[in-house]
């Protein structure tokens, strides 16, 4: 999926967008300013400028996540090379803004959905994190705003508003092809195997845990229950961890709008 989705991706950029002169937010955006200004492919900008994030992430994230980025990367670079000849679908920027954003959204959506990222922008705001008083995604649309508004002065101010358009239908798509574009989980875990589970997560996801005490109301029996909060970005590595130890645990994650306080800190993983 993550293969479809970083080629949904390429499609979206050089059939619709880049043709158009319309670009996406992020390092995306960032590269095709930059292809467009040096007349080098675009899919080498797209591999060179998300690289140093693949360590970040390594870091940050995990070892699955960062190999899962790179392959991501990695196809959309070459996609986008092999798609660099091919003729635009329209000429026309409104409707290369609104299908391109569509299908850019969907295969960024598939790709964040199964455990992989194409752009280092989230990274770096994770990192900001923890110095600037802002949410993840409000450095995100600080970040992406300043690169959207740079379109201005390369393009010409009409393709930077074809490419704001873009961007936010492309932001909608990300939302609905995730089902949720927060990015902190709340995660319960029900399983008799707990302990095994808390460990992989302290250790191998690098967050930190709660055990609640429950009681079933059907069989009255003591059930131990986990609590965790972790970014959308760890949620795929998270299920593959509960599978692999209990593939029967009762797994439930929701949407969570803001975390203070406590101790909601990215442990170091090894």
């Amino acid at each position: 999926m993550i293969l479809v989705g970083a080629m949904l991706v390429a499609v979206g950029l050089e059939i619709f967008l880049v043709p158009n002169r319309v670009i996406d937010g992020g390092i995306v955006g960032v590269a095709i300013i930059l292809s467009h200004l040096t007349q080098i492919t675009l899919g080498l900008f797209l591999f060179f400028l998300n690289l140093p994030f693949f360590f970040l992430g390594y870091k940050q994230i995990g070892k699955t996540f960062a190999f899962s980025t790179l392959f991501g990367v990695s196809v959309l670079s070459v996609g986008t090379y092999l798609l660099h000849s091919a003729e635009p679908v329209t000429n026309d920027p409104l409707l290369a803004a609104v299908f391109g954003g569509v299908i850019l959204g969907i295969g960024v959506g598939l790709v964040i959905r199964y455990g992989g990222s194409l752009d280092g922008t989230e990274i770096l705001a994770i990192m900001f994190n923890k110095r600037l008083p802002l949410s993840v995604g409000e450095t995100v649309m600080f970040m992406n705003l300043f690169i959207l508004g740079s379109a201005g002065f390369v393009f010409g101010w009409d393709r930077a508003m074809y490419s704001l358009m873009a961007y936010f239908i492309a932001f909608r798509m990300i939302d609905l092809t995730i089902e949720g574009f927060d990015e902190t989980k709340s995660v319960w875990i029900i399983s008799d195997q707990h302990e095994e589970i808390g460990d992989a997560l302290l250790h191998r996801l690098g967050r930190g845990v709660t055990y609640l005490q429950g009681e079933g109301a059907y069989t009255g029996d003591d059930k131990k229950v986990i609590f965790c909060i972790v970014t959308r970005l760890e949620e795929a590595k998270l299920k593959s961890i509960v599978e692999d130890i209990d593939p029967g645990a009762f797994l439930a994650i929701g949407d969570i709008h803001d975390v203070k306080g406590g101790r909601f800190k990215k442990r170091d993983i090894h």
